[in-house]
């Protein structure tokens, strides 16, 4: 009832075209659009596209007091299920707001925005922003970048947020405006209001060189020394973007690896920084594909490689930089996969992402975030494990079998030390606790502004997806 009711008052106060009912074309356009189809696969009652700030407002003001559930969706591609989606609710779609501005050294973005056509608009005035490194995704988040070793996390990087509280006011959190509000929104999700629009900082950067690397597993051992040596070096660059795979997928019928590398400064060939990531042999030429490229060419072919509407889950921990740690890590990971490689279109992956003593100390200086790191813990690698598969009867035996592998390994990492608490909250499965993973004194922080703006509590009871801070 509250459902029907809510979407009764949305189209008494809004035209028709912004309220997408099921058994549409643009209905089905829209809910199909999602990384995963574990989140397509939900079907709310309705699909509701603001066009503006206000009317994301008055969009809050309308069903505020019905008390119906309701899921937010940005431009990001998380692929938790129902952190962006809501079975039998409204789906908050920003996919509507759109447009970028460049001013005084910032560009606002609307929160529907997607990174591609940014990267085009930046890459003309040789400016980057931190965002993600695929064209297909947003500014929300808060994760790496290709920039992250020298200039911190994205959400370090947002000097503002436009963002509708529980009232239905629109208000801007930054540095002097709203403080408390702008920190717990740098890591905090989707638990203090909708976001409409990112006023983040940009820096000069003209092409860089980067690229793929193929090769095979008895190779990734030495990567992973490499790859260690490199973030324990005093001198360590702050120039370089390092990530280093190990998986399977069913076209190839083997394990195999892949290491993504950029270095951000100036070079027309391989910097010597890179020479052991890009150095393998033997390495698989034919689908390398390192170079001099700009930005959105970076971007363009990070999204290029991702999987859509296919089934797809992420799983993530966080350990310190130690080689052995990692090396068993990769051991328990692909010994994991032995049982489910005959499954039709599987893809998996083990992705080391390092961050680097550079990126803790970035986030320090440009005032923190939610995250409760430190430059004490690091260096640090995040354990990404990455699925997609095609066959809906697969999900729980691969679900399953994925939760117990990453439980596994940080049960490993802990027995040696080496475990950090912190979980990516953009890469962590529902199994996992991210916003707990920051520390008890950032949750109680967390807590504290969930309590100040959103004192109804209506994005802890009626968005129900994604990772909430008080339940």
């Amino acid at each position: 009832m509250a459902i029907t009711n809510a979407i009764r008052s949305l189209q008494a106060v809004f035209p028709a075209g912004q309220i997408i009912l099921p058994a549409t074309e643009e209905y089905d356009r829209i809910n199909g659009s999602y990384l995963s189809a574990l989140e397509s696969d939900i079907t709310p009652a309705c699909i509701f596209r603001p066009a503006s700030a206000n009317d994301v407002a008055l969009f809050i003001r309308t069903i505020q007091p019905l008390n119906a559930p309701f899921a937010i969706r940005g431009a990001g591609q998380q692929p938790l299920p129902g952190c962006a989606n809501i079975q039998d609710g409204i789906t908050l779609d920003l996919g509507s707001l759109t447009g970028v501005q460049i001013k005084d050294g910032s560009v606002f973005i609307a929160a529907g925005e997607r990174l591609g056509p940014i990267y085009e608009i930046l890459g003309a005035e040789e400016l980057a922003v931190t965002g993600s490194r695929s064209a297909k995704g947003g500014i929300g988040g808060g994760g790496l970048s290709f920039f992250s070793s020298r200039e911190g996390f994205i959400s370090d990087n947002v000097l503002n947020y436009e963002i509708v509280l529980s009232t239905g006011e629109i208000v801007n959190a930054n540095k002097s405006e709203n403080p408390d509000l702008w920190i717990a929104l740098r890591g905090g999700g989707n638990n203090f209001g909708v976001v409409t629009r990112y006023d983040i900082r940009t820096f000069p950067q003209g092409p860089f060189w980067g690229g793929s690397i193929y090769y095979l597993q008895p190779s990734f051992a030495g990567q992973v020394d490499a790859l260690v040596a490199e973030l324990k070096k005093p001198d360590a660059s702050d120039d370089t973007h390092l990530m280093i795979s190990v998986g399977y997928a069913a076209q190839f019928s083997q394990t195999m690896c892949q290491n993504q590398v950029y270095y951000t400064g100036k070079s027309d060939t391989v910097p010597d920084v890179l020479r052991p990531f890009v150095e393998i042999e033997p390495k698989i030429d034919q689908i390398s594909s390192v170079r001099v490229l700009g930005l959105k060419d970076a971007a363009s072919e990070q999204a290029a490689v991702a999987m859509e509407k296919v089934q797809c889950a992420y799983f993530n921990l966080t350990v310190k930089a130690d080689a052995a740690t990692l090396k068993a890590a990769a051991d328990i990971y692909t010994a994991a996969l032995e049982p489910i490689k005959a499954l039709d279109g599987l893809v998996c992956s083990l992705t080391l992402q390092p961050y680097p003593l550079s990126l803790l100390q970035k986030s320090a200086t440009l005032g923190g975030n939610s995250l409760g790191l430190s430059i004490h813990d690091g260096p640090l690698v995040s354990l990404l494990l990455l699925n997609y598969w095609r066959n809906e009867e697969d999900d729980r035996r691969i679900l399953d079998l994925m939760d117990k592998t990453a439980k596994d390994i940080e049960a490993e990492a802990s027995r040696r030390n080496q475990l950090v608490p912190f979980k990516y909250l953009n890469y962590a499965f529902e199994t996992q606790d991210p916003i707990a993973s920051y520390g008890e004194q950032s949750v109680e922080m967390l807590k504290e502004v969930s309590r100040k703006y959103d004192p109804e509590r209506l994005f802890q009871k009626y968005v129900p997806g994604g990772f909430k801070v008080i339940r």
